[in-house]
């Protein structure tokens, strides 16, 4: 209820409008209310359908982040599949920074495939483009990756770096047996490919390598 009474009238009036289901309108209704969303906020989140992405990312968010609420604005940031064409387009609360991001450590170049900042977390969101399906080995590079950027990169103020695996294909029962033991909060998606697109679509966008290229 406390929830409820923190949203306001508008909202409520556009979720009744925008949503059916009794669930889902709880789900936006709390939404709302944690993260302090603006109408148009609320309605984005309701047109790409969050709702049924929510929760579905395998991630080790709760397990790694000590605040609960943290862990769960985590969870609902990130989707569990992304489209090639606007894989540069996470959320509204991400910003992009560089592609390739390189931090020199002990006379080592460690290169971050794509590298953001969220806002609502006050975190920066490294995220590992692959090719092909999920490999365990992606969790590994990653970790490492986590603990360069927290020791490096990462302000006094900000939270704990998050990453991102983002390969073609994964299968989501290993992959939340195998993340469970890692210490870095991660999470792994997919996404589809160009041939899974439109023929006009899928002309005009380069492959990955390409893509990281022209970032």
């Amino acid at each position: 209820m406390q929830e409820f009474f923190a949203v306001p009238f508008t909202h409520h009036i556009r979720i009744l409008e925008k949503v059916k289901d009794r669930d889902e309108r709880i789900y936006y209704i709390q939404r709302t209310a944690l993260s302090h969303l603006s109408k148009d906020a609320l309605l984005k989140a309701v047109s790409a359908d969050e709702y049924h992405h929510r929760g579905t990312l395998p991630n080790n968010f709760l397990t790694t982040i000590p605040d609960v609420q943290s862990a769960r604005r985590a969870i609902r940031a990130f989707k569990d599949e992304y489209l090639l064409d606007f894989i540069l387009k996470f959320g509204m609360e991400f910003l992009f920074i560089k592609n390739q991001y390189a931090v020199e450590v002990k006379g080592h170049t460690f290169k971050i495939d794509l590298l953001f900042f969220n806002r609502e977390l006050n975190a920066l969101v490294a995220v590992e483009l692959k090719r092909g399906p999920f490999k365990t080995a992606y969790l590994g590079q990653l970790n490492g990756y986590l603990t360069v950027l927290d020791d490096f990169v990462r302000k006094p103020h900000e939270n704990p770096s998050i990453g991102l695996v983002l390969c073609k294909s994964a299968d989501k029962s290993i992959v939340e047996y195998l993340i469970k033991d890692y210490n870095k909060p991660m999470g792994v998606a997919t996404y589809r490919t160009t041939e899974e697109m439109p023929e006009k679509f899928r002309k005009a966008l380069p492959d990955i390598e390409d893509l990281k290229k022209l970032l």
